[in-house]
Formats: C-alpha cells, structure tokens, sequence
C-alpha cells in the first residue's frame, strides 16, 4: 500500500514476525516434503520485499532437534539468499550484546561483523523442538548463530533463576527494547514465575520512552494446573508480546484486560496436525513501530497447503438411516464420500487464481459413530481419492462416545443425558488425575509419606514405560530419606512423628529437591530391570522431568489423551521433550531387596524417631497492575496499536538496567482508548492519542 510506503521514514521500525516454520517437518513425504522449504522461501522474500529492519522468530524455526543435513543445507541456502546483501542496516544496538547473545564465542549482532555482509538481520529465539540439548548446551540455531546467519538470543543457562535482559535498538527517534525466552518446560517455569525467580531487567533512565517487545515460546492456553504460563504472570511495562509455540494463528493483537498489554499469535507457518486449529488460514505479521505506537500488518501465505476438516455426527442423519437399516455401512461410507467430494470442490474454488498453492489439499472427516452404528474400510475408503489429497491414508477419523455407567441409586429417576460422556479428557495427565484423587479423597487415606507429584511419576512410568518397580522404588525410597530424617531430629513421641513426618513431605513439593527425588527412584527401578534383561517398552525415553506435552494427530483408535488440538508432541513428531533420558542406568540404591508392605514400612518410621528440618514453603502472592495502551481500529485488516508518548527525557543509558521482577507492581496506571472515527489523512497510520476518547 502506498500510504504505508510513505509512512515508512527513519524514525520506523518496520519487523517481519513469524513463528513455528518446523523447517524439515515430514521432508521424505513424497507430496508433502518440500512444504515447509516453499514457506520459509516465502518468508524471507516477503522480507526482502518490504525491506524489513529485521526478521524475529518466535522459536521452532526446525522440527527435529537435530535436522538432517538436507534441511540445514536448504536453511542456510535461504538465509544467505535473503539475509545478505548490501542494503544498510538503519538501527542501532545500545545494549550489552555479550550479555544478549551468551550461546556463542562471537557475542556480537551478525551485521556488525566486520567480515560478513548482512542486509536483513534474523533474531529468534528456541522453542521446544529445536531446543538446546547436551553437556554444551547447544541447538541447532546455534549452528546457524556460529555461522553468522541467524542471532540466537533469549536463552537462559540458570534453572534456579532466569534474568531477561533485552536487547536495546535506536532508530532515529524510536528506542525497542526486545526481551526473549526461549521454551522451558512449562511447569517448572510456571513454579519459576510463582516463586518470582523471574525478572526483566529495565533501563534505569527513561523507562518510559521504550517500546517493550517480548517474544515467548509457551503453553498459551491451559493443559493442566501448572501445564502453561498465564498471561498475567508478564509483567505489565510491556507493550507486546509475540506467542509462539500455539499454532492456531490469531495475529490480530489481543489486548489483556488484566495487564493491559497486546498479544499476538501468529501461529504455525505450515500444517503439522490434522487437528481444527490448523485449519485456520496462515498468517505472518509485519510490525511497524514508531515511538511508542505500533501498527500490526497481516500478510496471508500462500504457499501454504490447503487444510479442511469438518465433523460428521451419525446420528445426526436418523432421516436417512439409523443402526438398523439395511446396508446402514454402505449409507455411512456414501455419506463421507459425498462430504470429501465437498471439501474437495471448496478447496479447487479457493485455490483458483493463486498457483503458489500446492494443488492436493489436506482432507480431515471426524466421524462420530456412536449409537450403534459400525465403522467401515478406510484404507479401502482412501484407495478412491489417492491422486486427489496429500492425506489419502488419513482422511477418515472415528471417534465415539461410550456410555459411563454412574452410581444411580433412584432408577426412576434417570438423567440419561449424563450417561454419555466422551472418551477423551482433554488436557488431563497421570499426575493430574492422580492430585485430583487425592485432593478428593478422604483425610485417613492421603498421602502422608510420598506427595502427589512424585506418585503421579511413578504411575506414568509404570503405565506408559512398563517400569514395573517405579512405584516400589519411589517407596522404598521416600521411606529411607524420611528414616534418616526423621533420626537426626530425634522425635520421639508417635504424634510428633507423623506432624513431622508431613512436614517433612509438605516442604518438597513444588521444589527441584522433589524432582531429584523422583528421578533417583525411577534410575533405581530402570537399573533393577536391567539387572533383570527386561526390555522397555519405549526404548525412546523423553527426560523424566521434561515438560511433555502432547500435540497429537489424531489416531485411528480412539484413546484418553493429553491433546493440544493442534499436532502430536514427541521429539520424532512434535514433541515437547527436552532430551533423551541417559540410557546409562545409576546403580541400584540402598533397600532394593527390602519390600515391605504398608503397615511394617509405617512401623519402620515409628522406630525411626525423627522429626524434620523443614524450611518453610511459603506461597508468594503475585499483585498486577494495568499498563496504559491506546489502540486504532480505522482499518480492520491493519489494526493499529498505540501508546501516549511520554515527555522527552534524557537518553537512556545502554548499559544501566534495574530489575522489574514478575508480578511486580507497575509505578503508574495507564489507561485505554479506542479510537473509531475516521481521519482523512490515508498517510498516517499512526495517529495521535488525541482522536481517542478516554475510558
């Protein structure tokens, strides 16, 4: 748009963001490998067309922890196509860069190296599948960072205490300030912000004439109690923060009534699920910021494969056919063919005049079979539309509700409505199943030895690894820490003991000495099946204490799953684990031999005589504050955000930070204005606070 050529000057910064490329992501698929390379070329030459300041990722720019050499190879062809160049670089950096860049031994912004030739800078950050692993700590980004193309910022070497520091930019007028953190499994950085181990670092002078950019990579939407990050955890001096990691796109900004900041989701840059919010078209965002205003430029890709799914209830159709009509299967099999054939034609409809667009589309039906009726040959099923989709072997997926029989004492009076439950729990894990039954439970049958984490752990291991003596070992474990325990303290009277006792478990939860605890009991169990030659059941084992959370396709069978709605986590798929767990086993610990049951192991610590040490766990409260932001809604398809410019102040030092921890209380309240009425300057789309009116 020519009015937005016009508006672009020295005092602008004009950024291209985007999220979730899973370059590499199913690169020997024969119709679908070369899909994520289409969009990410797509990216960058949406890039170098706008004459963008610089490119920020918001992490997953790769699928596979450690990519094939064909996928870096295409990577590192793109980016040195794109990315270098003679064109200036019109911003400056005023931060300390080895603080900012600390994952290499070149700490310094790739286009002030003296000996490459950078004209579009790219910042991003790590998510959870090209996360750093190893003793060294290392990513694949890295890879990119050490060769000058890519600068890796926003990670984090302390698992005790993260310390953001952002990365300063002048242009002109205009001062950003750009804060990242890269992904962290979302429970321990949940624990991290509830304990206000998180701080931003602030410039100490003229805080106020920074724009405030952060870019996080995280569960946005909750999967269990601790499973994500709130919003309201972000502190509240920010202006906007880029969401990565969810892959629904929901770009246009979104503003948090709480914190009173904007949030963007650009979502994913391809399909890697059959799940509906994939289905939502792709966008990425152009970012203009001048001052402390900002205007957020969709930009739709085409090069992204086209993606339908709808759901088709049976018993939706009782006009048609029910259980008992004869040939009910072949009714049921013509009634999807008919809806594919559908989808297929919408599809051709929406591809014409764009030839970027690959021409097989993906095709998802969710059929639900419940009520009696019968599934049919999918695979036979799929043979009809092999030349026309890029999915034939999933395009049909079952699923059904099963009746869940509920303790009903009175059978005259009957909800039958209640009966039917789905079969699925979204977002509900082991653990979390496991917390709630003893949250609910009775007061004589809590835990008093081992806590809900640590029993919740050693279920899964037994369910999903086939670790037989994961629950044993936790015991046997728990019980000779808490003997020795409970020996130095010296406690004698039985009352004291189980207080003590409790304490003792109470002070653990929550902490890292919990999670050494959980991980030393599963070594000792994997150890003793070893000893044994048992073989596991899953041989690729995700870290015990990782944070996996599952984006699932959708399979054949249905089954209780912890789903995203977006895509299967797995470090093959989309996982979210952050390493492999040592194949290595730790010698078997002290008590192997010992099993006793309940009552002589409650025996045991009776004779114990031990009271704990405890330190006290106290819960800290976490106060928000508003932040003031102003937003223009003139254009619909380019919704303008905006602040009021405080007065001029003098120049912020670069290197002079104070600490804004989480949660922490904002100085000043800031309020919100929409502005709706129309201005007959087309050129300016950043607008003064003055058309707004005051709420």
């Amino acid at each position: 748009m020519s009015s937005e050529n016009t508006m672009d000057d020295e005092d602008t910064f004009k950024i291209l963001i985007a999220t979730d490329v899973h370059l590499g992501y199913l690169e020997k698929d024969a119709i679908r490998g070369n899909d994520t390379n289409n969009t990410l070329n797509e990216i960058l030459k949406c890039a170098k067309t706008n004459q963008v300041d610089f490119i920020l990722l918001g992490g997953d720019l790769f699928h596979e922890n450690k990519p094939s050499r064909k996928c870096l190879h295409n990577c590192i062809t793109m980016l040195r196509k794109y990315c270098m160049g003679d064109s200036p670089i019109q911003f400056n950096i005023l931060s300390d860069q080895t603080v900012n860049f600390n994952t290499t031994q070149f700490p310094w912004v790739n286009y002030q190296d003296e000996n490459l030739n950078i004209s579009i800078p790219v910042f991003s950050i790590h998510g959870n599948h090209d996360d750093p692993t190893g003793a060294e700590g290392l990513c694949a980004l890295d890879l990119l960072c050490a060769a000058g193309l890519v600068n890796h910022f926003g990670h984090s070497q302390s698992v005790e205490r993260i310390e953001i520091s952002p990365i300063l930019m002048q242009k002109g007028n205009t001062k950003l300030a750009l804060y990242g953190l890269g992904s962290i499994p979302d429970e321990r950085l949940y624990r991290m912000f509830v304990n206000n181990q998180v701080t931003m670092l602030r410039p100490k002078e003229d805080q106020d004439d920074w724009f405030n950019l952060f870019t996080i990579h995280q569960n946005r939407s909750k999967h269990g109690p601790t499973n994500y990050i709130p919003e309201q955890f972000l502190d509240d001096f920010l202006d906007l923060v880029v969401w990565g990691h969810e892959h629904e796109c929901l770009i246009t900004p979104t503003r948090n009534e709480q914190q009173l900041f904007y949030v963007t989701q650009p979502g994913s840059s391809v399909a890697t699920s059959l799940s509906p919010g994939e289905a939502r078209k792709k966008h990425i965002g152009l970012l203009r910021v001048k001052g402390r205003k900002m205007n957020l430029q969709k930009i739709p890709l085409k090069t992204v494969r086209q993606f339908f799914i709808q759901d088709v209830v049976l018993a939706d159709y009782q006009d048609r056919f029910t259980p008992d009509t004869p040939q009910v299967t072949k009714k049921v099999e013509d009634l999807c063919y008919a809806k594919v054939t559908e989808m297929l034609e919408e599809a051709e409809r929406e591809r014409l005049g764009c030839p970027l667009t690959p021409e097989k589309p993906l095709i998802r039906l969710r059929v639900d079979y419940s009520g009696g009726f019968e599934t049919f040959n999918t695979a036979r099923f799929s043979q009809k539309f092999v030349d026309c989709l890029a999915n034939p072997k999933d395009i049909i997926h079952f699923v059904r509700r099963r009746e869940q029989k509920e303790d009903i004492k009175d059978e005259v009076n009957i909800d039958y409505s209640k009966l039917l439950k789905t079969t699925a729990a979204e977002g509900l894990r082991v653990e979390d199943l496991v917390k709630q039954y003893f949250e609910a439970a009775e007061q004589t049958v809590q835990l008093s030895l081992l806590t809900e984490q640590g029993m919740g752990k050693a279920i899964q291991e037994f369910v999903d690894k086939d670790e037989k003596d994961a629950i044993q070992e936790l015991i046997t474990y728990q019980l000779e820490k808490t003997q020795r325990h409970l020996q130095a303290r010296g406690v004698t009277s039985e009352q004291e003991i189980d207080t003590e006792v409790r304490r003792f478990r109470d002070s653990k939860k929550n902490t890292t000495e919990e999670e050494n605890d959980i991980k030393e009991a599963i070594n000792r169990a994997r150890a003793h099946r070893l000893e044994r030659g048992d073989q596991p059941a899953d041989l690729d084992i995700s870290s015990e204490l990782a944070d996996i959370n599952m984006d699932f396709d959708e399979d054949p069978i249905p089954a209780p799953t912890r789903g995203r709605g977006r895509g299967g986590r797995g470090r093959g798929g989309r996982g979210r684990g952050r390493g492999a767990a040592s194949s290595e086993p730790k010698p078997a610990g002290r008590g192997r031999s010992q099993k006793s049951s309940a009552t002589s192991q409650s025996r045991s610590i009776m004779q114990a005589f031990q009271a704990p040490s405890q330190r006290s766990h106290s819960a800290t409260t976490a106060s928000y504050t508003a932040d003031d932001v102003t937003i223009d809604d003139s254009d619909e398809d380019l919704p303008v955000t905006k602040a009021t410019r405080p007065p001029p102040r003098p120049a912020a030092s670069s290197s002079s930070f104070t600490k804004y921890s989480s949660q922490s209380q904002s100085q000043s309240s800031r309020g919100v204005a929409f502005d709706d009425s129309d201005d007959d300057d087309e050129d300016n789309l950043f607008k003064g606070p003055s058309h707004g009116s005051r709420r």
